[in-house]
Formats: C-alpha cells, structure tokens, sequence
C-alpha cells in the first residue's frame, strides 16, 4: 500500500514547494491500516471521556483532539491516553479523504462492538473521533466511514500527570490522566506518608483509567508510582497533600 505524505521543504517568495514522500511499505515503517467515523455531532468534545472515565477532556489534559477506539486498541481499558497520528488514506478514497492531513488523538474512550456497522468489532482497528478531529483529515458532508492509517506516538501533554481522587473512606479511586511518553498506564501503586518507608500497595484498575485501593488513606500524603505499558516508571512524591478530599484534582511537577 502507498501513502503519500506531503511535507513543505522550502519557500520561495510566496511560492511553497512540497516534497512528496512515497512510502511503499507503511507497515514496516509503523503505519498499520484502519478506519475511521465520528461521533458526538451534537456534543461537547470535552465531555467525551466515556469509557475511560475521564469526566471532562479539556479538564484531564486531551483537548478535543479524541477517539474512542474498537476493543483491539482499547484493551480492556489499558489502551486509555494512548495517542495515535491518523492519516486519511487519500490513495484508497480521493473523494473524502484531505490529502497529506494527519492528526494526533488521544484514546478517550471505547468504540463497543456492533456499534458503526461492526467496524468496532474484534479484531477491527477503528477510531471513532470526535468531529473536530475527524474533519482535520477528512471533508465534511461525509458522514460514512473512511479508510485510514495510523501509528502509535508519544503524547505530548502540557504540564505534569493529573491525579483525581474518588471513593469514600477505604474505598478509594484515583482517575488518572494527562500522561505523557506512551500515554497507557500499565502499573499503578500508592503509598500514604503513614505507610513503612519503602512500601507500595499496588492499585487494581476498576475500570478505563481509575485505579482502585482499598486502605484507608485520609489524612495522608499521598505518593504514585506508575508504569507505562513501555515499561518507563516514575515516582510521584507527595503529589497529593495530607488535606486532600475526594473530588479534588492534583498535578504533578514532573512527567514521563
């Protein structure tokens, strides 16, 4: 499969040349095939957190810029903040496709099966964006489903991991998000300032992107230490302070 990337490599007065990059094999340069649709006409982009959780994409750190994908990039939830450039395939459909337009999204939430005429279905890549995104890569009028192709990026997020504390008591939930590098958490563990140094009590994702506890950690400092699904790791110290409450948001001074 051919894929044609236009990138600009000079200027000349008001004249922009554009060099043509053919890739002949996109597989093996990371470009896997998919397709794409959009959803939420009549909706908010930023309330398009769905399945992942996220209650607003503006407030978690995504933008509009957001997908919800079919369940073999979701991965039962683990697939939430990956980003993903996505590219009209313009050689497949001229009509409807922007010819050398890409896009960074964000997974936000999940694209169920049967849902857009099976396109979710295992084992589907699709990206069902929401419109802003969509209409970067693809003319408007076009309300069917377009041939794509897409690859894994880092994410590049402004300011430091997001930390929302839910629950009550010893039930407790921490939503997750605003992550950079791969995006995805694979690992999550707490540890409260009452807790023995040196000890972290691994978190269990309930679901999307919130992590679940169950210990009693009110009145506690609270420390992260997560791993992405690339194997990075990194500590967050005293990220949330001993008079947090549930409901409240903390960021984080540093990021992957």
């Amino acid at each position: 499969m051919e894929a044609c990337f236009f990138k600009k490599v000079k200027e000349l007065e008001s004249l922009s040349v554009l060099e043509c990059i053919i890739l002949t094999n996109v597989e093996a340069d990371g470009w896997l095939s998919g397709h794409a649709t959009f959803y939420g006409t009549n909706q908010d982009p930023a309330t398009l957190g769905g399945a992942c959780g996220y209650d607003n994409t503006i407030h978690s750190g995504f933008g509009v810029n957001t997908a919800a994908v079919s369940s073999t990039l979701f991965r039962g939830g683990e697939g939430c903040g990956a980003c993903f450039q996505v590219m009209c395939n313009y050689n497949t459909d001229p009509k409807w496709c922007l010819r050398g337009r890409s896009v960074t999204v964000s997974a936000t939430n999940f694209c169920p099966p049967n849902n857009n005429g099976g396109w979710c279905n295992f084992p589907h890549q699709h990206f069902d964006m929401s419109m802003p995104a969509f209409l970067r890569i693809a003319r408007q009028g076009n309300e069917g489903i377009v041939p794509v192709i897409y690859r894994r990026v880092s994410c590049k997020r402004r300011g430091g991991v997001r930390f929302t504390l839910k629950g009550q008591s010893s039930f407790n939930m921490v939503m997750i998000s605003n992550v950079s590098g791969s995006g995805d958490v694979k690992a999550a563990s707490i540890r409260g300032s009452r807790m023995r140094r040196g000890t972290w009590l691994p978190m269990h994702r309930n679901w999307g992107a919130n992590w679940q506890s169950s210990i009693d950690i009110r009145n506690q400092r609270l420390s992260f230490k997560l791993t992405l699904i690339d194997g990075r790791a990194l500590v967050f110290s005293n990220v949330v302070p001993s008079t947090w409450g549930f409901g409240q948001t903390f960021s984080s001074r540093n990021q992957f």
